[in-house]
């Protein structure tokens, strides 16, 4: 059995963090499918920007739609809603066969709206109806003003990929969203079964402190923390509050492992992978940490419930004078910028591809 499928048996999802046109004309998201176990796929701007500057399979649609009139923005929605409704009926029969657990793809809102509530609603609702497919979530930032725009977008029937956790408590208060939107909709009579997933960033925590952290703790901050949020999601699961949601009928938000790529050169290239296997939770990662995975990863002991050593290491951290709380809302920051970075770096991308194009012409 490969390490992947065991992965599958112990209740993990696998999804690839990435889409290109090449891993859909060329059958290499089925190969993955197939062989690896991916049951879904996760998106943002950076792999559409890197997928742009790399080669040229979108240059047609890119030149097509500008020359109808398309705003750089609408071009890019335009091409990543191609791709993704294409990955999405490719995962369709996973999502069928587990009744709308897995077999997920994710198209994120405009990162320019991650302080605004209500254009991020507007926006999640318009992509998800112009996406047209039951199993494509919309990726909402869990910042501040995001977590009311996921709560309003949950109950409108939205499944929503909520990202930028980077703590326990992040969690929390986005699971809280989820929540309060499931409730809403069961007051005013609605099917409760809305899908959602939290997504906890990993690898950038022990990035963020490796010049700071010493040796003896070297790349096990972002471990710990999500061992953290593992506790915190399986008391939220064990809670009456859910309990009674759940004899509703309704689903619970599923906790998904991201950012688990090794930034570190020295660490074991599938550390995140091999720690962070457990039940009913899902792991994102880019085709080089899968194939890694696949050919030389392990299946170890699954996370504890109630979060194993995430407070002793955490508390040698504090000792090591790192705030883990302080460096959570940090990081979010940085990653709400980072994302803003990202996405006009490919609304650029795509104009100077046009003028490449026009030029050529």
């Amino acid at each position: 059995m490969k390490q992947t499928q065991a992965l599958n048996e112990v209740g993990q999802s696998l999804w690839l963090d990435n889409i290109t046109r090449a891993l859909l004309d060329e059958g290499i998201l089925d190969h993955y499918i197939a062989e690896y176990s991916v049951t879904g796929l996760t998106s943002n701007p950076t792999i559409f920007d890197r997928a742009i500057e790399g080669g040229h399979d979108h240059d047609t649609d890119i030149a097509d739609r500008k020359a109808a009139g398309a705003s750089d923005e609408q071009v890019f929605f335009e091409l990543a809603m191609a791709d993704l409704r294409r990955a999405a009926d490719l995962f369709a029969p996973v999502h069928g066969r587990t009744d709308g657990v897995d077999g997920w793809v994710s198209l994120e809102v405009s990162p320019l709206l991650a302080h605004n509530t209500g254009s991020t609603i507007d926006e999640a609702r318009a992509l998800h109806r112009k996406a047209a497919r039951d199993n494509l979530f919309i990726k909402i930032p869990g910042t501040a003003e995001g977590l009311p725009a996921i709560e309003e977008c949950v109950y409108s029937g939205v499944p929503v990929n909520v990202t930028l956790l980077f703590s326990a408590e992040q969690y929390q208060a986005a699971a809280g969203a989820y929540l309060r939107g499931v409730e809403r909709r069961i007051a005013d009579g609605l099917d409760p079964a809305v899908a959602s997933v939290a997504s906890l960033f990993v690898s950038r925590w022990d990035k963020a402190v490796a010049e700071h952290a010493p040796e003896e703790l070297r790349d096990q901050l972002g471990i710990a923390v999500a061992r953290q949020a593992y506790r915190a999601y399986r008391e939220l699961l064990d809670s009456p509050r859910w309990q009674r949601l759940a004899n509703e009928g309704a689903r619970p938000q599923r906790l998904l492992w991201a950012s688990t790529s090794v930034k570190d050169p020295e660490a074991p290239d599938v550390l995140y992978v091999g720690a962070l296997a457990a039940p009913f939770t899902i792991n994102t990662m880019p085709d080089r940490t899968l194939e890694a995975f696949a050919d030389h990863g392990k299946v170890g002991e699954l996370l504890p419930a109630d979060g194993g050593d995430s407070e002793e290491v955490i508390a040698a951290f504090a000792a090591a004078g790192i705030d883990a709380d302080s460096l959570a809302r940090e990081l979010q920051r940085e990653g709400a910028d980072t994302f803003v970075t990202s996405w006009r770096g490919l609304l650029d991308r795509i104009g100077s591809r046009h003028e490449q194009l026009s030029g050529a012409g």
